[in-house]
């Protein structure tokens, strides 16, 4: 009978090596870790860095130190120039509803007794959506369809917005002044050449060549002056008003440019607001 040699005294058991899970979602889990802070994060928290991937917050804080990209004038970068569309839309849409009743057409057009007599300022805006024939909607619509994407892109959505608007407010408010208390008028063309004259602007500023623009402008002038039943104080006044904005805004000082921006824009409405209320004042003056 042989003798066994004695068995080894039992090990304790190695614990597991837990699985990490990622710190934003726990009920994953994952073997990557963040290259920045080196937390567990999942294939949803996955963001590409230089080598590896690192997690969402690391990413955020690291890019607080790249300057964002800007417009030519400090806007945010444009890739669809989705205002211009817009407008072109609601233009569109505007006048098909013209079409179905005429009462839109009446309801929104400049009117000088209208704004002073009843109140109704929002015509000094929506005049500009409104059109008097098929041949005024798409020579506007034209006119936008071709310098508006140029001018948004150059300016950003909101600035642009911005000029385009007051631009067409410019417009309504010489008419405001000079126009027969019951003349009403419609049309884009305020706003269309306050952008022909914030091309020029823009255009001057970068050492462009204006001379196509500025032949443009002076054709239509000429048109605005030849032509019967043509609104000129809304040509006029929507040509000086887009060109003075888009000449403070492109001209604005890099330093706290936005700044002042906004000021020059919030100048020109209150310098607009008063000439209305003036002018309003003298209309009820004079009933």
């Amino acid at each position: 009978m042989t003798s066994q040699p004695p068995s080894p005294p039992p090990q304790p058991e190695q614990p597991a090596e837990a699985v990490p899970t990622c710190y934003r979602h726990p009920d994953k889990e994952t073997w990557v870790r963040c290259q920045r802070c080196e937390r567990p994060i999942c294939p949803d928290c996955m963001r590409d860095a230089a080598v590896g991937f690192q997690c969402p917050e690391c990413v955020a804080e690291g890019n607080k130190g790249i300057r964002q990209a800007r417009s030519t004038f400090g806007g945010g970068i444009v890739r669809t120039p989705i205002v211009t569309y817009a407008i072109l839309v609601i233009n569109v849409l505007v006048f098909g509803a013209q079409y179905l009743t005429e009462a839109i057409t009446g309801q929104l057009a400049m009117w000088p007794a209208g704004v002073a007599l009843l109140d109704q300022y929002h015509r000094l805006l929506t005049a500009a959506f409104v059109h008097s024939g098929v041949f005024h909607i798409l020579f506007n619509c034209w006119a936008l369809y071709v310098i508006g994407p140029y001018l948004e892109r150059a300016f950003g959505h909101a600035r642009f917005v911005a000029l385009y608007l007051i631009s067409a407010l410019g417009g309504s408010v010489l008419g405001l002044w000079i126009d027969p208390v019951t003349q009403p008028t419609v049309g884009a063309s305020g706003a269309i050449f306050g952008l022909f004259g914030a091309v020029f602007v823009a255009g001057r500023k970068l050492n462009m060549d204006v001379r196509g623009i500025a032949v443009l402008i002076v054709i239509n002038l000429v048109i605005t002056f030849v032509f019967p039943n043509i609104s000129w104080t809304g040509h006029i006044g929507g040509l000086i008003t887009g060109s003075l904005l888009a000449g403070a805004l492109a001209y604005a000082p890099k330093n706290n440019r936005t700044l002042w921006q906004v000021l020059a824009i919030g100048g020109v409405l209150i310098l607009l607001a008063v000439l209305v209320l003036v002018r309003v004042s003298a209309i009820l003056a004079m009933r």
